[in-house]
């Protein structure tokens, strides 16, 4: 029976929401899970019995509360889930490890995010530039973090999420050392996670974020000659953006010069090999 360490993380804000995500993961059939709850910046208490609970003494952010979870499971898979999202199928496991059985090019997955009630959710959700039919599978480049499959060899290989990002980008870092892996991130649009349908926005900082964790990304990851250049596009596509609401401007370009000025963490240059592979499938990585 395949063997999957799950890290739920939980802020301890969502006491329903993380009871029906955790419930989730107990219902999974034909693979054996080995859970822990993660509270950032608390410790989970009142958890099922077959729940581990690690609280951590500060909220450390999304990425390194998830690296802080793995750690204490057990298994040949992780599987990362959000207090706010859950899976639907019982075989959501089975059925995602059958893909990477299949498939053996495939270092992660991410499901297709449907809303809770079935409202239409933001294209963001399917993370590659043509968006098409949601449920398509593909090939992608970044990630929609909630819900994430990968072998824990793979998880491992790559360094793990990006701890010091605390949120926001820690998945298209992740999906491109995936990449650098010669593996390839998957959109597995026929499986389904469910997230509620709430902005983005609603954390105060994420223009700043946004921006500091777009320029980290490049500086962590692209060679020397590439990091002005992604850096320069994306501060393209926010002047366009930022025509329709000036007042997220002047965070955003002060996110910016965070991200220049402070200092990123380890910095893993992907080859020139995988920006190769990653312009042939479609997105080069100055985009």
């Amino acid at each position: 029976m395949p063997t999957v360490g799950v890290v739920v993380l939980t802020q301890g804000t969502r006491p329903r929401e993380l009871a029906q995500a955790l419930a989730s993961v107990l219902a999974q059939r034909d693979v054996e899970v080995d859970i822990v709850c993660v509270g950032n910046g608390w410790r989970p208490t009142g958890l099922p019995a077959r729940v581990k609970a690690l609280g951590l003494p500060e909220n450390l952010g999304i990425p390194a509360g998830r690296n802080a979870g793995v750690p204490e499971t057990t298994g040949e898979f992780l599987f990362f889930l959000d207090d706010d999202e859950y899976v639907e199928s019982e075989t959501f496991l089975i059925d995602a490890i059958a893909r990477f059985r299949a498939d053996r090019t495939i270092g992660v997955l991410q499901p297709r995010v449907r809303t809770i009630d079935d409202s239409i959710p933001p294209r963001r959700w399917v993370p590659r530039m043509r968006k098409g039919d949601p449920a398509r599978p593909s090939a992608v480049f970044s990630l929609v973090e909630g819900a994430i499959v990968m072998p824990r060899s793979v998880f491992e290989a790559v360094g793990g999420w990006a701890g010091p990002f605390f949120y926001a980008h820690e998945g298209i870092e992740l999906a491109w050392r995936v990449w650098d892996q010669g593996k390839r991130a998957w959109y597995a649009g026929d499986l389904e996670a469910r997230h509620p349908n709430v902005p983005t926005t609603r954390h105060r900082d994420f223009y700043w974020r946004n921006a500091r964790n777009r320029v980290w990304v490049a500086r962590r990851n692209l060679p020397a000659v590439l990091a002005p250049v992604y850096v320069a596009t994306w501060t393209g596509v926010q002047l366009l953006r930022g025509g329709r609401n000036p007042k997220t401007l002047r965070p955003w370009f002060a996110g910016w010069a965070a991200g220049w000025r402070d200092d990123p963490g380890e910095r893993r240059p992907i080859r020139w090999r995988t920006v190769w592979r990653m312009t042939l499938a479609g997105r080069p990585p100055v985009v």
